[in-house]
């Protein structure tokens, strides 16, 4: 088997780039959106091929090439039904390319060909340059209270603090590289995420199962419903697609709105208290 170039990075998660990285292409198996976007450009990467997240809302899975071309930085996306999203490999081994932005495609970048072939012509392109614009505030209170409602752009933005709220956030619902544990890393009472168009091996909403073993109610909504990387669009518009077995026993329902699913599982969570039952929140 051939070795890969050295120049081409493969990573679950464009939020686990390192400075080190500068001027590599990355195959990272993270949605195409901004926020995505944005730290490709931060990492000052030479090119970067993402996961187009079933399109969604507005086109949100990919509008970080547009966002990228802009920067100067080749960007290309892979489709959602022939990879899994979160899996550097998978995306590697059995990504196809759908969508290219214009500097990708004047290195010969074109959607149908595999993931591997479009990060070697990008390897190819100069090195990125340009000044990077501030990303817009990435995590919002949307709704005060005991416990609290988060908006959190990415799954990455969980912090300690956020243990025992509700988190409602802009990522797909895909475990990265299959872990479980990558679910989340803060004991949250719940947690909501983008369903990515479900896709390969329906790997955007394999977040719930890990959640629910660790009495983490999760859900997800409707790729089509809100814009994926904007937790404000997700509480605004997110309609739920998938839910989890401790979500069910809250009270929440497929087609529910995001507050509404808030709703009952603090209401879940309240009336547990002092109680005997399955547990929730307990991670």
């Amino acid at each position: 088997m051939a070795e890969r170039n050295a120049a081409i990075l493969v990573i679950d998660s464009i939020t686990k780039l390192g400075a080190a990285e500068a001027g590599r292409v990355a195959v990272a198996a993270s949605h195409g959106g901004i926020y995505s976007a944005s730290l490709a450009a931060r990492g000052h990467l030479r090119g970067v091929i993402l996961n187009d997240a079933g399109i969604g809302l507005e086109a949100a899975g990919i509008a970080g090439l547009a966002y990228l071309d802009a920067l100067g930085m080749a960007a290309a996306a892979v489709d959602y039904r022939s990879a899994r999203i979160g899996d550097g490999s998978d995306m590697m081994a059995r990504g196809v390319i759908s969508h290219a932005n214009a500097a990708a495609a004047r290195l010969g970048c074109t959607p149908g060909e595999p993931c591997s072939s479009a990060a070697e012509r990008l390897s190819a392109g100069a090195p990125f340059a340009s000044k990077v614009p501030a990303y817009a505030e990435a995590r919002v209170l949307l709704r005060e209270g005991a416990p609290a409602v988060w908006g959190i752009d990415s799954n990455s933005l969980a912090e300690p603090s956020d243990a025992g709220t509700v988190l409602i956030t802009g990522s797909h619902g895909g475990l990265l590289g299959g872990r479980p544990e990558s679910a989340i890393r803060v004991a949250a009472l719940a947690a909501v995420y983008n369903d990515a168009g479900i896709g390969r091996d329906r790997a955007g909403v394999s977040r719930l199962p890990a959640l629910d073993a660790r009495g983490i109610a999760g859900a997800t909504v409707a790729a089509a419903s809100a814009r994926i990387g904007d937790a404000r669009s997700t509480w605004a518009t997110g309609r739920l697609s998938c839910i989890n077995a401790l979500a069910e026993r809250c009270g929440v329902r497929l087609g529910m709105s995001v507050p509404a699913f808030a709703d009952c599982v603090i209401a879940y969570a309240g009336g547990r208290k002092g109680n005997r039952g399955p547990a929730i929140g307990r991670a």
